[in-house]
């Protein structure tokens, strides 16, 4: 930590002479720090797996979601009253809800391996 406070402070003073002067260990440190931007996940998601990995009963309803909504990216900003018109029960809505809500912040993905999309 030391050493990081060191090379900002040099960098602040105006003698770091730009990138070089920045340890290689430095930017590996600085590059692990959290970005507040929304992740790009390589692994395609769609409506299925997404259901799947929230689990609970709530995969009961891929075809019927993948009929009237299509895709993900329309689920994410589906709100609870269309939920409702297509009859999907409370708890359902809920949990569909809270799960599009963190995967949009960031929070949470499906995982490839995921006991709950085996089972």
């Amino acid at each position: 930590m030391a050493q990081v406070a060191k090379h900002w402070m040099r960098l602040v003073a105006g003698g770091g002479g730009g990138a070089a002067a920045v340890s290689p260990s430095l930017l590996h440190r600085l590059s692990a720090v959290r970005s507040y931007h929304p992740a790009v996940y390589e692994v395609k998601v769609g409506i299925p797996e997404f259901l799947k990995a929230v689990g609970k009963g709530v995969e009961a309803h891929i075809a019927k979601l993948e009929a009237e909504i299509g895709d993900l990216q329309k689920l994410l900003v589906t709100r609870t009253l269309r939920l409702k018109k297509l009859g999907i029960p409370c708890k359902h809505r809920k949990l569909i809800l809270e799960y599009t809500h963190k995967y949009r912040l960031g929070i949470w993905r499906p995982r490839a391996g995921s006991p709950k999309q085996s089972a």
